[in-house]
């Protein structure tokens, strides 16, 4: 019988089908388990090292992905906020995404497509996630951490849409400390008008120096400027409700278009940011624009 009139042969009800041990997996087994406690050596994950996803990180994928997977069939390697990756770096990944190693999957996640180099962008496959609502990510807070609804809205807000982001904060060591930085932040805020200049540039020094939390921080301020324009319509809707009393003194004071602008040029700092921009000058930039009219 030739090739083509061979009779195809059902599958094996007794054997798992490949695809849907992938798309659904069991949770039980010794690869399951080792996968969900970060144990498995043929997934790699790739993160920023400070603020950066440095080149030396990329030659160690390198030197990684030139050897065989050690367990699976094939191995995964996760690069998260591939956009802020240094342009060195991401020159080096586009060799490795112009000749793919074997048995690999790469994925890249990144804020916005239009962040990674174009070159980047074009040979990858684009798969689209909307970030969790603040509505579900607290529900989330609350069920699986055993968090105050109040505290969890907070939460959720400086998480940004992003389940792991919320958990590392509200683990029991972190929680207390990101509340703290919480305060300080819009302590620092609500008082720039009253500050001279050369405070505002030790504020915007010391946001700088810490670059692995510098991201969240614009995130708290710009959530903080947010209650300040909802307050003034729909004041249950607020985020960070053990805030309250602060909010509606500095929502009283200052105008919707002053407010508005201070969130424009948040967000604009965070573009500059991540587009390489010197970070320095970009905080001194944003400090004085939030002081100005700050009353």
């Amino acid at each position: 019988m030739r090739n083509e009139e061979k009779a195809q042969v059902p599958p094996d009800p007794h054997k798992p089908d490949k695809l849907q041990e992938m798309i659904h997996p069991c949770g039980c087994c010794r690869s399951c388990r080792k996968i969900e406690s970060n144990n498995h050596p043929d997934i790699i994950f790739v993160k920023p090292s400070g603020a950066f996803i440095r080149i030396d990180q990329i030659r160690t994928l390198f030197h990684t992905l030139s050897m065989k997977p050690y367990e699976a069939e094939l191995r995964v390697v996760v690069i998260s906020d591939a956009q802020t990756m240094h342009p060195s770096a991401a020159n080096a990944l586009l060799k490795m995404l112009e000749e793919p190693p074997d048995r690999t999957i790469l994925i890249l996640t990144a804020q916005h497509t239009s962040d990674l180099l174009p070159t980047i962008a074009s040979r990858c496959q684009h798969i689209r996630f909307n970030p969790i609502s603040r509505i579900n990510l607290t529900a989330m807070m609350v069920e699986k951490q055993g968090l105050d609804p109040d505290d969890a809205a907070i939460f959720a807000n400086m998480a940004n849409g992003s389940f792991a982001k919320a958990l590392s904060m509200t683990r029991p060591k972190t929680r207390e400390s990101w509340i703290n930085r919480r305060n300080w932040l819009l302590t620092e805020l609500g008082s720039l008008s009253s500050r001279p200049v050369g405070l505002h540039l030790a504020f915007a020094e010391q946001l700088s120096k810490n670059r692995e939390v510098l991201s969240d921080s614009l995130e708290v301020i710009k959530s903080f400027l947010r209650d300040l324009v909802i307050f003034k319509y729909y004041p249950e809707k607020i985020i960070n409700k053990d805030l309250t009393d602060m909010i509606q003194y500095d929502s009283e004071k200052m105008p919707v278009a002053s407010l508005l602008s201070k969130i424009k040029d948040v967000q604009t700092a965070q573009k500059n940011i991540q587009a390489n921009a010197n970070l320095r000058l970009t905080l001194e930039i944003l400090v004085m624009r939030l002081a100005s009219g700050y009353t």
